[in-house]
């Protein structure tokens, strides 16, 4: 479904993404997982149009996206939950909501789901006009997420959904996650909280220095030795 063939990202002079290959098939709950500064919102970026790579490329069901901009990827069925949220704060929880369905015109299936939206996220529907800037961290990553599911995706990209949550919220966030999964959209995770993200993972894939060092089943890696050294410990 989803490709990334030997990418290599640059940030001016500085090589952030080298050489970096994974798949992602349809039903699948794929993540990336390394600690900070290890390339994964680079990677992110430019899977989904924000960055271009220097060199490789990305295919999403047989289209070549490589360097497509990121609202014709949106178009095409890849939604993307950027981290740190980035909710409009100026705007009501519901305007953001219909910003999220900006490449559809079906208004009357677009308010349906909204409705659907509230049904997973209740406490969106208790504040859909407040501004979602004075939303707490949790109730924003929730509107994120339910602002990105509004352009029906097949895809949904995930990046560092927890960070900066209460342990409550994390659980609360990977539910949803494995909801949204169940319902039939394919998901690619990135997160620095690998116990939490290889818990509900198929299979994940593992970042250091811009570079994949280990691939493989989700729970397989949960119990690697290297894995648990580096990311599981508490």
């Amino acid at each position: 479904m989803f490709q990334v063939e030997n990418i290599t990202v640059n940030y001016g002079m500085i090589q952030a993404v080298r050489g970096v290959s994974f798949e992602v098939n349809q039903g699948e709950i794929v993540a990336l997982i390394g600690a900070n500064g290890a390339g994964k919102t680079t990677i992110l970026h430019t899977i989904t149009g924000l960055m271009h790579p220097k060199s490789g490329s990305i295919t999403f069901e047989g289209q070549d996206i490589t360097n497509r901009p990121a609202h014709k990827i949106v178009g095409l069925g890849v939604a993307h939950v950027p981290e740190g949220r980035r909710v409009f704060a100026d705007l009501s929880v519901i305007e953001n909501l219909r910003l999220g369905a900006y490449t559809r015109s079906d208004k009357a299936e677009i308010e349906r789901d909204i409705e659907n939206i509230y049904q997973k996220f209740p406490r969106l529907k208790e504040r859909k006009n407040q501004l979602a800037g004075t939303l707490s961290g949790g109730e924003q990553q929730m509107l994120a997420m339910g602002r990105a599911l509004m352009s029906r995706p097949k895809m949904i990209v995930m990046d560092e959904p927890s960070m900066g949550l209460s342990p409550l919220y994390v659980r609360e966030i990977f539910n949803i996650i494995e909801e949204i999964h169940q319902s039939g959209t394919t998901v690619l995770l990135v997160e620095q909280n690998a116990k939490k993200a290889l818990s509900i993972a198929d299979r994940a894939y593992v970042l250091e220095t811009g570079k994949v060092v280990l691939t493989g089943d989700a729970k397989k890696l949960m119990n690697d030795e290297s894995v648990k050294k580096a990311y599981l410990s508490e």
